[in-house]
């Protein structure tokens, strides 16, 4: 049996029901944790079985600053994709699958470097994030605050 073929047994097996027609492909949805330029966001990812996907996060300490984009991944390779921001600023960044839905990954946003981890719990997100010095993840959730040590 071809990889591709595995990984989509697996997916359905772990997804449980097929999503319906008007769903189109296959997906996951899962919680995104960044580090960028020193401020956190959060927000979630949706990942097509074919590795394609989207990722849409916001800024904890400023709400109102959001960032989209699009990726594709696969199992062999990881994956990359680019994110652009509502306040002009932009990101391209690489990623490593931990399984078929969970991950890590760095890059480069326009105003520093980017850290993140999706489908973890923060705890499980805190080796893969460089948290600015002297901070740390409190809370759960998307209720996730960086705070002084």
């Amino acid at each position: 049996m071809n990889k591709a073929l595995t990984a989509g047994i697996a997916f359905v097996a772990l997804a449980g029901a097929a999503a319906p027609l008007s769903a189109g492909l296959l997906t996951a949805t899962g919680p995104v944790i960044a580090i960028m330029a020193g401020d956190l966001f959060v927000g979630t990812a949706e990942g097509n079985l074919d590795g394609a996907g989207t990722i849409s996060i916001h800024s904890q300490k400023n709400p109102a600053l959001t960032c989209s984009g699009k990726f594709t991944s696969s199992a062999e390779s990881g994956g990359v994709g680019k994110l652009s921001c509502s306040d002009g600023a932009s990101a391209t960044y690489k990623f490593q699958r931990l399984s078929i839905r969970r991950g890590h990954g760095t890059g480069r946003f326009s105003r520093g470097p980017m850290s993140f981890a999706y489908g973890l719990t923060a705890e499980e997100a805190a080796p893969y994030l460089k948290l600015p010095k002297g901070k740390k993840l409190a809370g759960n959730g998307t209720d996730l605050k960086l705070v002084s040590l």
